[in-house]
Parts: C-alpha cells; structure tokens; sequence
C-alpha cells in the first residue's frame, strides 16, 4: 500500500476536519474529542453536502446542508437516514498523518 502524508495531527482541532485534495476527489479527515482520526470521502450521501465542514462528535459528522448524521468509522448513514460514503484508511504515526492512495484508486476503477 502507498502511503500519501497528509499533515500532521496538530494541523486539526479536536472536534474538527480538514479538507485533503486528491486526485480521485475530496477527502475530509476528522479529529475526534478523543484524539482518534478517520478519513472519509467529503460528500455526503443525501445531496452531496461538504462532510468536512460538519460538526464532530463522538465518532460521527453531522452534514452542514441537511443534518444527516455520518459514522467516522464505517461511513454509513445513522438513525433513519439510508446511504454511505467511502471510508479511506488512513495512518498516524507519532502524529503525521497518511492516507492510503490504492483505496481511492480501485474505487474509482
């Protein structure tokens, strides 16, 4: 697996996001209030609100358009709501943060 870096943990505020570009799309990564993160594809599934200017909490993402609520960890929709987006694995080692490139790619295929 290729590894891309992304910056570091310290770049991202608890309870907050930030936005990675790449060749296959957006990606938003998460910081949650317990230091965990998680990438996830920047759009959510209902009408393609931007996930990564979201409220965090626990370990899900409120969409900003229309509060449908996002799990960090699987990228499914939570409660009623029906739809998911791509999980992207990502790495912190000693707080640099990577993001594996092959996942965005056999997706995209």
């Amino acid at each position: 697996m290729t590894w891309f870096p992304i910056g570091n943990i310290a770049d991202i505020p608890l309870r907050g996001a930030r936005c990675v570009k790449t060749p296959e799309g957006k990606i938003a990564v998460f910081r949650t209030a317990e230091n965990e993160v998680f990438a996830i594809e920047d759009h959510c599934p209902h009408k393609g609100g931007p996930l990564s200017q979201g409220i965090v909490h626990a370990k899900a993402v409120t969409c900003p358009l229309h509060n449908w609520v996002i799990s960090l960890e699987t990228g499914k929709a939570l409660g009623a709501d029906e739809g998911a987006v791509r999980t992207i694995p990502l790495r912190n080692e000693d707080g640099l943060l990577s993001i594996a490139l092959e996942s965005l790619m056999a997706a995209a295929e």
